[in-house]
């Protein structure tokens, strides 16, 4: 009786296994190879820099008696920023002022007696010259002035104000710090390896890990003309606006730069592809008859980026290529396939 049992239970689990059998093989999903454009681009890391920015210094030496901005403060170009002590200078141009109005006096005499044939050339030619030489006097003497008093040459901010009230400044001598936000540039250092692909006018993208939503697409404005012997890098610049003023000078930012395109290439997920020591494969479902198997396909790889991988050759558009379910596939193997 329990002979009889065991043996009807056996009967029904090979009617099982069979059935299975049948049914046909291992589950995998598979997507049409087909030829797409593919591109790579690379990353450089760079420092934002002002395009306008200066650091003041007088033309003359003296002492500063006046400031008139402080840091953080918006100026515009020609902007009075200091005063240097004009007190000499100013006592000069009125003396020579009053020795101007006396000669200029003496000369108009000369000349009336001159036009009237009295008096001799000599003393008209030297109250002629008098004039002359007082007015270019007075005029070296303004132009002292003039470069005693400090202007802006940019609109930005005063960053920085270095000397004080009442200290003695020094043509070379900073006296403060001004710097346009207005106009912005990114300068990245890149490998050399890419000199053949980087070209002025190259649309590249430009991003700040501190401002993720701050994004430009804008032209490489300058590439450097000299290879670092340091680290053979050569020097890329993108010109960037700040109309917000939101970035700010030495703020990180990156660069991403396409170096490769190609639009004739199959293109698939890099998970897809294995190794063995004949090279890369991946595995199609190939039909045999009323079935499908599994079909080992040794390809040759071109560049990846971003999980997508570019296949030169070994791939032909319009192959099943199994993209779930290749990980436990062998060559040969039987497949069902589903959606």
């Amino acid at each position: 009786m329990l002979n009889d049992k065991i043996t009807e239970l056996e009967t029904q689990l090979g009617e099982t296994g069979n059935s299975t059998g049948q049914e046909s093989g291992m589950k995998v999903r598979v997507e049409v190879a087909q030829i797409q454009p593919f591109s790579e681009y690379f990353e450089a890391t760079g420092e934002l820099e002002a395009e306008d920015e200066a650091f003041i210094s007088p033309e003359v030496p003296g002492q500063i008696t006046e400031i008139y901005v402080e840091e953080g403060q918006r100026v515009k170009t020609g902007q009075l920023l200091a005063k240097l002590n004009t007190s000499l200078v100013e006592k000069n141009i009125n003396e020579v002022k009053t020795q101007l109005a006396y000669a200029e006096t003496m000369f108009k005499k000369q000349k009336e007696l001159w036009e009237k044939n009295i008096g001799s050339e000599r003393q008209y030619l030297d109250a002629k010259n008098q004039v002359e030489s007082l007015q270019n006097k007075l005029e070296t003497l303004q132009a002292q002035y003039k470069m005693s008093l400090i202007y802006s040459p940019l609109s930005g901010y005063v960053e920085t104000i270095i000397q004080k009230k009442g200290e003695l400044a020094s043509p070379g001598m900073q006296l403060m710090q001004i710097v346009g936000l207005d106009k912005m540039k990114v300068t990245a250092k890149i490998s050399e390896v890419y000199l053949p692909v980087v070209h002025e006018g190259d649309t590249v993208k430009v991003y700040f890990p501190s401002y993720p939503e701050i994004v430009f697409k804008r032209p490489i404005t300058r590439i450097g003309h000299v290879v670092d012997k340091q680290n053979r890098t050569f020097k890329v610049q993108v010109t960037v606006e700040n109309n917000k003023g939101i970035l700010k000078p030495n703020l990180l930012a990156s660069i991403v730069i396409n170096n490769y395109n190609s639009d004739n290439h199959i293109v698939v997920p890099s998970r897809l592809i294995r190794e063995d020591m004949k090279g890369s494969y991946l595995y199609v479902a190939q039909k045999d008859g009323d079935r499908w198997v599994a079909q080992k396909k040794y390809i040759t790889m071109g560049k990846s980026y971003r999980q997508k991988s570019e296949v030169l050759s070994g791939l032909e558009s319009g192959e099943q290529i199994i993209t779930d379910g290749f990980s436990n596939v062998t060559d040969g193997a039987v497949l069902q396939i589903v959606d």
